[in-house]
């Protein structure tokens, strides 16, 4: 697909509540799910959420904000020339991990360093993918020394920090931020650098995504999505070369979820679709059958009446596109064994929800995000709006049951 460079903000306006055009659907002010240990989602539960996020809610999270959207959209930036980069060459193949290592540390690197800068005085707690541990090796000083030049780059063309060149341990220091282990307690900023790694190959789908934990809870959340068109997607959508791509979705517990073009254009509020027909519903799942059960899903679809085809994606832009009404839920089923890390979800939870949505285990449970850096649920995560999630429940009851009977 045709890859539309775009340029990073240079100047993000401190206003983390802007004032925007009317929002696509008048919803009403969604509850923020993400790391409640709720069982259910019944009006008791309902309403010791609504008690329980208020301290939240009235906190504000606007320097937070401001930095996790700047950290964002310069590794957005940063991968964008690596992809645009690894699509032109011919002499690669898939064996070839190189490009994505490059873009997936450089990534990491340059989010850890901006929001060092932009929050000096706080403490600093990073949960995130990598370490540096593999690019200390003898044969690696070439990928580190490509790692540190792109970054270098990235922050010269952007021009917002007078600083000297960063040296490759500066480089080994600031991806080494991302060990922390997060918790319950105290404050942690949770990324994915480059979530979707195997669309990012394919110059498809991927979402640098990152969010900020207080007390186990999930508090703001950005999604830089470079390929994601800015018109909805589909499964009748058919996307061209002129299409405008590159979406940034952010948001705060408690103050909506927007969309801003990573090209620095207004940002406008989103929410998720109002359909409460599920046979006019559409779905979402993962593009590689490896990371979902598809068959699952698919028989999920048939008890909810779905006509629509589901569409396949990689990575968190799942979630935004949720968020912005592109489909109206969200199936994800790894396979046995696989336990869910929390940079998969905590960016993209609170952005739909934020947007009126719900996201819940299998089992109807929210997700919790205090226990470290792996997620414990019921054999999937589910995401869809607050009118449909019932129906999606109990397909998706049904059919795990009669899945696990058939074994």
């Amino acid at each position: 697909m045709a890859i539309n460079c775009l340029r990073v903000l240079s100047k993000i306006p401190l206003s983390t509540k802007p004032k925007s055009p009317k929002p696509h659907l008048s919803l009403p002010q969604p509850l923020s799910l993400c790391g409640r240990r709720s069982a259910s989602l019944s009006l008791g539960v309902v309403a010791a959420v609504e008690a329980g996020i208020s301290h939240f809610s009235s906190m504000s999270y606007d320097k937070e904000l401001h930095a996790a959207k700047k950290a964002a959209s310069l590794a957005a930036t940063l991968c964008q020339k690596v992809q645009k980069e690894l699509l032109k060459s011919d002499i690669h193949s898939k064996s070839d991990k190189s490009p994505v290592t490059v873009a997936d540390y450089g990534s990491q690197a340059l989010v850890s360093f901006v929001l060092e800068r932009e929050l000096p005085t706080e403490s600093f707690s990073l949960v995130a993918e990598e370490d540096s541990g593999d690019l200390r090796k003898d044969d690696a000083q070439e990928t580190l020394q490509r790692i540190t030049a792109l970054i270098n780059d990235t922050l010269a063309s952007d021009g917002s920090y007078t600083v000297s060149s960063l040296t490759t341990e500066d480089v080994l220091r600031a991806i080494d931020s991302g060990k922390s282990e997060g918790g319950s307690s105290g404050r942690h900023w949770v990324l994915d650098p480059i979530d979707g790694t195997k669309g990012f190959v394919r110059g498809d789908q991927y979402a640098i995504a990152l969010a900020l934990l207080d007390e186990g809870k999930v508090v703001l959340g950005v999604l830089a999505c470079p390929n994601l068109p800015l018109t909805s997607i589909g499964s009748d959508t058919k996307h061209s070369s002129h299409n405008r791509v590159g979406c940034l979705f952010f948001s705060q517990i408690g103050s909506g979820t927007y969309m801003q073009p990573l090209d620095g254009s207004p940002p406008v509020k989103v929410h998720v679709t109002a359909i409460e027909n599920s046979e006019e519903a559409s779905f979402f799942e993962s593009f590689e059958a490896a990371h979902s059960k598809h068959d699952l899903s698919s028989a999920i679809a048939k008890k909810l009446g779905v006509k629509a085809p589901p569409v396949r994606i990689d990575s968190q832009a799942k979630y935004g596109a949720l968020s912005r009404g592109d489909g109206a839920i969200y199936l994800r089923f790894p396979h046995k064994g696989y336990r869910e890390k929390i940079w998969d979800h905590a960016a993209g939870c609170i952005v739909v929800t934020e947007a009126g949505g719900v996201v819940t285990d299998a089992g109807g449970k929210p997700l919790d995000f205090s226990k470290g850096k792996y997620l414990d649920v019921d054999t999937g995560i589910i995401v869809t709006n607050q009118k449909l999630m019932p129906a999606l429940l109990k397909a998706v009851k049904e059919s795990v049951e009669e899945k696990t009977s058939s074994l």
